[in-house]
């Protein structure tokens, strides 16, 4: 890859390690309740000599969840989003707790994941859903902390203020196809690589024409055939929205051009992704669908986790398929590619107008398809965005709620039109 020795260092490099220490790290997991959140502290529990959960932070809406976590992990601070949570969470902890123990530091409101995330300790993983995200992992960064991202969409949406803040190998990724491209990374140098290659399981609708997608319903749409995510990551995923944000998010994690970033549709999620060098070879991660993999990584490199995750059964047959992705049925990386390239705030608009859209199909009021038509009017509709040295994290968020407000409008009209 010419001139590739020229361009600046990659924000999640295997040999730039930020932090090379062994011993027992003392981590903060944010969005502790939900699906990455709730494997990481099993990971936790199982390597008590390994890692030690200080806080924890939720949205708020699963307390006596969270206060089981806080007890279990014996955490010293807790943090939800929802003010109006504390109540029923103080009362959750008291019952979690025996008489005389100490129940953890109470924080609450939109910045106390911002206010943990700055705390003391090694490892904060950022396992938050959405664009909310953006402060904690600025914060992180700032304060010097390990980051083992699993928040996708703050990098996206954000990617100059991430790296205007992180440091060499401060980053660690933790999606599973992320998390791959950095274990394949490790057996070259940046000089070597030709390609990136993002797999996609194809969602539950892989195969499928644009045509016949036309009738989907919810339950379709949330019937994931490989993994079990939130609703709103499981619909990016039939829609191939989540793999035109990896396409993004490898692109500014490796500081690899967009034009060798490849994405390939393989059904069994064996494959989580793969680096093609520059001799022709190729090398892949591969572990069954597990998450625990991944987050194992983020949280522990340099060192590996002994059986952090289930491993193949070799003596059992398999096959593992690969096909290239329908652009025409599943238009959602070739936008992403778009706006990826944009920069500035288009990817902001991008992401803020899908949430929007999978807001209003998740409850009937949009049509699969239009979930990625009304993105591409919205995208196109914002046209030139605020970039350069100069992009703020306002600029973010009034290019997000402008995205929002719009991708409303035209949800809107839409179901209107399908009603009429």
């Amino acid at each position: 890859m010419g001139g590739m020795s020229d361009r600046p260092a990659p924000l999640a490099d295997p040999h730039l390690l930020f932090d090379p220490a062994a011993g027992r790290r003392d981590i903060v997991i944010l969005g502790s309740t939900g699906s990455i959140g709730t494997q990481a502290i099993d990971l936790a529990l199982r390597n008590p000599d390994r890692f030690r959960v200080t806080a924890l932070s939720a949205a708020g809406g699963r307390v006596a969840l969270l206060a089981e976590q806080a007890r279990l992990l014996r955490v010293e601070k807790v943090a939800v989003a929802r003010e109006d949570a504390v109540p029923a969470l103080k009362e959750a902890l008291s019952a979690q707790h025996g008489p005389g123990e100490t129940l953890p530091e109470i924080l609450a409101g939109p910045d106390a994941a911002t206010e943990l995330a700055a705390s003391e300790c090694h490892t904060v993983l950022n396992g938050i859903t959405g664009s909310i995200g953006l402060a904690p992992t600025l914060a992180a960064l700032r304060a010097g902390r390990t980051l083992a991202l699993a928040n996708k969409e703050s990098l996206i949406v954000g990617g100059p203020l991430v790296k205007a803040l992180a440091g060499p190998g401060q980053i660690i990724p933790v999606d599973s196809e992320h998390a791959a491209l950095f274990q394949a990374l490790a057996a070259g140098t940046r000089a070597d690589v030709r390609k990136l290659v993002v797999t996609a399981s194809g969602g539950p609708f892989r195969g499928r024409t644009r045509a016949e997608l036309a009738e989907v319903t919810v339950e379709d749409a949330l019937a994931h055939p490989t993994w079990a995510m939130g609703p709103v990551i499981t619909v990016n995923s039939a829609t191939l929205v989540n793999k035109g944000l990896e396409v993004i998010e490898a692109h500014l994690l490796y500081d690899i051009p967009f034009e060798q970033i490849e994405v390939v549709v393989h059904p069994q999620s064996y494959v989580h992704s793969m680096v093609e060098f520059t001799d022709g070879s190729t090398l892949a991660q591969a572990t069954p669908p597990d998450m625990r993999g991944p987050i194992a990584i983020g949280l522990g490199w340099p060192q590996r986790i002994p059986d952090a995750a289930p491993a193949f059964d070799w003596t059992r047959a398999s096959a593992w398929e690969f096909f290239p992705l329908d652009t025409e049925a599943f238009p959602a990386v070739g936008i992403a590619r778009h706006v990826g390239a944009l920069g500035g705030t288009a990817p902001a608009v991008f992401n803020a107008a899908n949430e929007e859209c999978v807001e209003a199909f998740l409850a009937g009021r949009l049509p699969f398809t239009a979930i990625m038509d009304t993105v591409s009017a919205v995208v196109d509709e914002h046209g030139t965005p605020q970039s350069g040295t100069s992009l703020t994290v306002r600029d973010v968020l009034e290019a997000e709620a402008w995205a929002r407000a719009r991708a409303r409008e035209m949800a809107a009209r839409a179901a209107a039109e399908a009603r009429a």
